[in-house]
């Protein structure tokens, strides 16, 4: 999926201080086109840019197609990063510079690595009557994000959670990372964590997690409480490193669903604008000539004109700077 912001702000992104649990709202953002489909986006703030190696969200839908349009992001680039799509209604057919032609379904993953450059395009399909999930970003550490692209699809297998009693309390899916027992047949650059985790009515259940990563839950549903601070649709509970398990209680007579975002404390200070993730002011603006110019750094993707493309919005007029962190 690509930035469309006319005006996308440059955020650095590193390692930040632990605390208790903050809870981010997100923001309604158009996502492009004459009727423009808006998305919820909860990663990047200003507040916090990042959930381990996780540095872009956004959430959407239940959207009607009928009225919005559906998705309809013509050719983009990007670097530095992966992209991961999850769906919950709804089919988007992916296409890439690096030749993959996939459906993204929902509850399977599809998870793309921009690596030095690559371009794709995201297009909800014909048959979608209602269109419902996530994109989701993940910064590549300076080891790998100047290497090949790459993708990887994944179908997780729907396992059984549990209260703190032992009694069924709903189900999950891990597409990232391991869970509850689960480990998902995905490779990433930094230990991650992400699954998809359905809550019965009025039931809670107690996940045991990894002490050194730090945890998003972005809720997808009405309401839910994360050790007991209440959430609500499309907000974000985060809780830092040291915690052994999250907790999380439904409170209402329907089924609750919440994905939870992990992984260790990103090391590396970084600087995303737009599609791009870089170190410096100076790297980006050659990403975004490179892209203007239409370089082979990002390829082309078939079954568009040349004509159809994404251009990268003008830079600002000073230099893209790290922000400063809130401290704790």
């Amino acid at each position: 999926m690509s930035n469309l912001e006319s005006d996308p702000t440059e955020l650095a992104c590193g390692p930040e201080p632990r605390r208790g649990v903050e809870v981010i709202e997100s923001r309604s953002v158009p996502l492009g086109g004459i009727r423009a489909m808006r998305v919820n986006r909860t990663l990047p703030t200003r507040d916090r840019s990042m959930v381990g190696a996780w540095c872009f969200a956004d959430h959407y839908g239940p959207e009607p197609v009928a009225s919005s349009g559906g998705m309809r992001v013509l050719p983009h680039p990007h670097t530095g990063l992966q992209t991961v799509s999850w769906l919950f209604e709804g089919q988007i057919e992916h296409r890439d510079s690096a030749g993959v032609h996939e459906m993204v379904l929902p509850g399977e993953m599809n998870l793309m690595s921009a690596g030095y450059g690559i371009s794709h395009s995201e297009v909800s399909t014909e048959s979608t009557d209602i269109l419902h999930g996530l994109q989701l970003w993940v910064a590549l550490p300076d080891t790998v994000r100047h290497g090949r692209h790459g993708f990887q699809h994944y179908a997780p297998e729907s396992v059984e959670v549990t209260d703190s009693d032992g009694a069924a309390a709903g189900s999950m899916k891990v597409f990232a990372g391991g869970l509850g027992g689960s480990r998902a047949a995905i490779e990433t650059a930094t230990p991650l964590l992400g699954a998809e985790i359905l809550i019965d009515p009025g039931a809670h259940v107690v996940l045991d997690v990894d002490a050194t990563f730090e945890h998003g839950v972005l809720l997808d549903t009405s309401a839910l409480d994360l050790e007991g601070v209440s959430l609500e649709r499309a907000s974000m509970g985060y809780v830092g490193p040291g915690r052994t398990s999250v907790r999380l209680d439904n409170p209402t007579d329907s089924t609750a669903r919440a994905v939870l975002l992990g992984g260790e404390p990103f090391a590396e200070d970084l600087v995303m604008w737009w599609n791009f993730v870089g170190r410096d002011h100076d790297e980006i603006v050659a990403y975004r000539e490179e892209w203007q110019e239409r370089s082979e750094r990002y390829g082309t993707v078939s079954g568009w004109t040349a004509d159809e493309w994404i251009p990268a919005p003008p830079l600002p007029g000073t230099r893209l700077r790290p922000r400063r962190r809130r401290e704790s």
